[in-house]
């Protein structure tokens, strides 16, 4: 094989191949602005305001370190979701139950008698249950937004890239065109 047939070949595979991450780059800039769109949405619609001043004073120095960037702020994006629920809800849980998980404590509920439920007492344990399934399920539904953040992050940069690398190649494919070109014309006046 001649080299400018192996130019021709390898130029015309590059642009094959930049067209497809074009392709890919469109696509991933799609679903990135599709999660983005959507896990604001849906946040937005919950009218969560993060918490500032008083509200955090109580809460560690970790806590208080990365809710302090969002303070005061509407809860709408998926790193805002996650420093909510990481450090707003899970303190405010750990707190109420003395570090205990929600399955600690329906489990402690479930073993005490129905004469024990009745009691003042029972009645605290099943309100902490309460409130601890109520705070896990709030948790997990931000986590499931700050998850679906990132995947959207994440695809925003694969679609830079796509699109980074597409151009590269169609230069790169240029140019080697452009060079088959050349050495056809040499070789012709030999």
């Amino acid at each position: 094989m001649r080299r400018s047939a192996f130019d021709k070949l390898i130029s015309w595979t590059g642009l094959v191949l930049a067209a497809l991450l074009v392709v890919v780059g469109g696509l991933a800039s799609w679903a990135h602005f599709f999660i983005e769109d959507q896990v604001q949405s849906q946040l937005v619609s919950q009218r969560i305001t993060m918490p500032e001043g008083e509200a955090i004073k109580s809460l560690s120095d970790a806590d208080r370190t990365a809710l302090e960037p969002y303070a005061g702020s509407a809860l709408d994006t998926g790193a805002e979701a996650r420093a909510f629920a990481d450090h707003y809800i899970l303190a405010h849980m750990n707190a109420s139950s003395g570090n205990r998980t929600y399955e600690e404590v329906s489990g402690e509920f479930m073993q005490l008698t129905d004469q024990e439920k009745a009691s003042e007492a029972g009645q605290q344990v099943a309100a902490l249950r309460q409130s601890l399934f109520m705070g896990n399920t709030l948790r997990g539904l931000l986590l499931n937004a700050y998850a679906f953040g990132t995947m959207g992050l994440i695809a925003g940069l694969a679609a830079i890239a796509s699109f980074v690398g597409a151009a590269l190649l169609a230069l790169l494919s240029v140019l080697g065109l452009r060079h088959a070109k050349t050495r056809e014309a040499e070789l012709a006046t030999i």
